[in-house]
């Protein structure tokens, strides 16, 4: 009995050592074509020996680079200095996704060997999210798309105000030589619904902050000369806001006018100084509307753009602007009353030349009539009453001396 307690007793003791002498693994998250730093830190001594090993294969050894056709063959590297003073820090340039997995150092010194577990991770967290109407599938649908991510997000849809109908989006998602991912969503514009803010929303796998892209669009019309206001309204969930508004004739985009929130006031383009008007008081509370003042026709009609940002969310209302000009409202109607001209001069045209063609045949056959002879006339007339006489007698039965009918 006391020999099996002895041996329970040392088994025990090892454990208890074993688990004494572990280093738990370092968990290491970096990102796609940035810096990474995998720490292994040890009690400074003398005659230091360092090695990283990844799934025991070894990377790199003490004052030496991996040699060419190894995966970490010029982007990793330990500084010589630091590790005498107890620091044998990998550090890897342009991390990408082939290197995930686990590393291991080992480091060997006069004081005995140290050895570390590394796990790293490696992500490519969303950087930006784009949102906008498309007409190129023959009917109007939001396209919501994502650039080089991974792991893959989701893609989410909601509007404001809720609608009843079931949004049906069409997500794909694409990867490219690098492993990462492009995430193209779609939703078809519902109809009979004006002015309805679609919202799409992005989310990672590894609990990194959801970015929020949401869209409106409208058309609105004023006349040149005639103040104007463009609205622009923030959803409810975005506040601390930076409101940006941009104009767009046909061209690239330009800048017209930003909205400081630290000092709430606003400056405009040097060219719009005299045109625009903005309440920075309003904008706080979610009321961007811009006042177009004395519009004209060719410089400000065109499409304005509002974007309210903040980290990780953007809002835009996009507006298409007509500028009805008098001038262009006078040569309309000049060309409506020319058109009217013509069709009337036309259609009188068409009348005359009808009556010159009946007047010219009933004419005609008046010269046909007179043209005949007089004697002819007679003539025709007599050959007419003796043929009539004839007629008659060869209607007139035959009658005997004494009045009665008989044979002949």
């Amino acid at each position: 009995m006391s020999a099996f307690i002895c041996i329970w007793a040392c088994f025990l003791l090892r454990l208890s050592a074993a688990a004494t002498d572990k280093t738990p693994d370092e968990s290491v998250t970096c990102f796609v074509s940035e810096e990474c730093h995998l720490p292994c830190m040890f009690p400074p001594a003398s005659n230091q020996s360092v090695r990283w090993f990844r799934q025991d294969a070894v990377m790199l050894s003490f004052g030496e680079t991996p040699s060419e056709g190894q995966p970490l063959a010029g982007r990793a590297a330990v500084s010589p200095p630091m590790i005498a003073g107890g620091n044998a820090t990998l550090v890897l340039r342009e991390a990408a996704l082939k290197d995930r997995g686990t590393y291991r150092c080992h480091v060997r010194t006069s004081k005995g060997d140290h050895s570390t577990k590394v796990v790293l991770k490696v992500e490519a967290p969303i950087r930006g999210l784009s949102l906008e109407l498309s007409r190129l599938s023959g009917y109007e649908e939001m396209k919501c798309i994502v650039r080089d991510v991974f792991p893959p997000p989701r893609v989410t849809w909601a509007t404001e105000p809720p609608t009843f109908e079931d949004l049906r989006p069409i997500t794909r998602m694409l990867a490219d030589k690098r492993g990462l991912y492009t995430a193209d969503s779609r939703l078809k514009v519902m109809e009979g619904q004006p002015e309805l803010i679609y919202i799409c929303k992005v989310t990672t796998s590894y609990g990194g902050p959801t970015w929020t892209s949401s869209l409106r669009e409208r058309a609105i019309a004023g006349s040149e000369g005639r103040d104007l206001t463009i609205p622009c309204f923030a959803p409810g969930y975005l506040n601390s806001l930076t409101l940006r508004w941009s104009f767009s004739n046909g061209e690239d985009p330009v800048h017209i006018l930003t909205y400081d929130s630290h000092s709430g006031h606003s400056t405009s383009a040097p060219s719009w100084d005299n045109h625009l008007e903005l309440d920075g008081f309003r904008v706080p509370f979610g009321d961007g509307s811009l006042r177009l003042m004395d519009p004209e026709h060719v410089h400000h009609e065109g499409t304005y753009s509002c974007v309210f940002s903040m980290p990780y969310n953007t809002h835009t209302e996009r507006s298409d602007v007509a500028i009805n000009s008098p001038t262009a409202n006078r040569s309309t109607s000049l060309q409506t009353s020319y058109w009217w001209i013509v069709g009337l001069v036309v259609a009188l045209t068409v009348l005359v030349l009808a009556a010159m063609l009946v007047y010219l045949k009933m004419r005609g056959k008046a010269a046909k009539s007179s043209s005949r002879d007089p004697e002819e006339e007679t003539e025709l007339n007599s050959v007419k009453g003796v043929e009539g006489e004839s007629e008659k007698s060869n209607q007139l039965p035959a009658r005997g001396n004494n009045g009665q009918t008989g044979p002949s």
